[in-house]
């Protein structure tokens, strides 16, 4: 199964959704095979913040890029995860053959308050997307046995 996690500008949680489930799909004994992409409606650049809170939770993902949502990528798709209320609002049509589910989260990009703050925000969110994609991963599994 090809699954695309789709945000605004892919920079935080589409990048760390994509970072939990290739993390887990590399863990899980299932008969679920699992490839795994993020995009965005924009590409904002890969946050230093993310980057930092999955580092935290041992999980690297420093080398991924911020990309642009294209065709390409559709096609490739059988899950697109919208990730933020601006991505499912926004998402272009898709093929009647694409399932799409929505799993929100709020922005850690737009925490106000200390570095600490906003360090906790970015960290709050990490495990919330890390505990959704686990969710979302054994429900797919489940489907298919």
């Amino acid at each position: 199964m090809n699954v695309l996690f789709l945000c605004t500008g892919n920079s935080c949680r589409s990048q760390m959704a994509e970072g939990w489930a290739r993390h887990f799909a590399a863990k899980l004994i299932s008969p679920l095979q699992l490839d795994v992409r993020s995009a965005g409606i924009e590409a904002h650049g890969l946050n230093p913040r993310a980057v930092a809170a999955m580092q935290k939770q041992g999980v690297d993902i420093s080398a991924h890029s911020s990309d642009v949502l294209s065709n390409d990528m559709i096609d490739w798709a059988d899950l697109i995860v919208t990730v933020c209320g601006d991505a499912q609002d926004n998402c272009p049509l898709l093929p009647a053959r694409l399932k799409k589910r929505h799993l929100g989260f709020p922005d850690p990009a737009k925490a106000t308050g200390s570095d600490a703050e906003i360090e906790k925000q970015f960290d709050d969110v990490c495990r919330q997307i890390r505990d959704t994609v686990l969710k979302l991963l054994t429900e797919l599994t489940n489907d298919l046995v």
